[in-house]
């Protein structure tokens, strides 16, 4: 029996290059509902991790500077934008905050490592308001979770949770003797989550593929 050549056995296809989490990775197998998130912070971290846009590696954005920790995964979902599209859907903004759109991913198990990607399930959201800017920052749960991975809206959710993540959110930023910048205006389900899903990929669409 013959044997192939190196030269002559398949290789499978792939890139030579690290694609860029925000533009070479996909949305997900069945947006709004099931994406991919690409996560930046973890629950165990000390300082704020963000992706630089130019290189598509994690850079350190700023140290915690009060006592608050994420409690969830935190990172953004691919091929996404916040732009006029999805400030449509928050009526106290006058513009998106011009980044990819925020994801927090409930896990029952401890994830101490950054710079992944899960399989994350929309329940749900925060319209978050910040500067005047939209930031929703989506909830989901780790897809077959076997504590979360039932849930299918935010109400599935202990409300303890949900204000953990408010709590986070609204202090993360803030600076004593500050006036803070940020506020909640409303917490949604998966319906209206899925539309700021749908927006912030319409609204990727038209800046980069327009």
């Amino acid at each position: 029996m013959s044997r192939q050549r190196p030269s002559e056995v398949s290789r499978p296809r792939t890139s030579m290059f690290r694609p860029h989490p925000w533009h070479g990775l996909e949305i997900g197998p069945s947006p709004p509902e099931l994406l991919t998130a690409f996560i930046e912070v973890t629950p165990f971290d000390l300082v704020k991790y963000e992706v630089d846009k130019q290189s598509g590696y994690l850079r350190i954005d700023r140290p915690h500077r009060g006592s608050s920790q994420p409690p969830a995964l935190y990172g953004f979902v691919p091929r996404t934008y916040c732009g006029p599209r999805t400030r449509k859907l928050s009526p106290k903004s006058v513009r998106g905050d011009n980044d990819p759109l925020d994801i927090c991913v409930l896990s029952e198990r401890p994830i101490q490592r950054g710079e992944i990607l899960v399989r994350a399930r929309v329940v749900g959201g925060l319209q978050m308001v910040d500067s005047r800017e939209a930031d929703d920052k989506i909830i989901a749960v780790l897809d077959n979770d076997h504590v979360w991975g039932k849930a299918r809206d935010i109400r599935d959710l202990p409300e303890v949770l949900v204000e953990r993540l408010q709590h986070y959110f609204l202090t993360y930023k803030l600076v004593p003797g500050q006036r803070a910048t940020a506020r909640i205006t409303r917490i949604y389900g998966h319906a209206h989550a899925f539309k700021v899903v749908e927006a912030a990929i319409d609204d990727y669409a038209d800046l980069f593929r327009g």
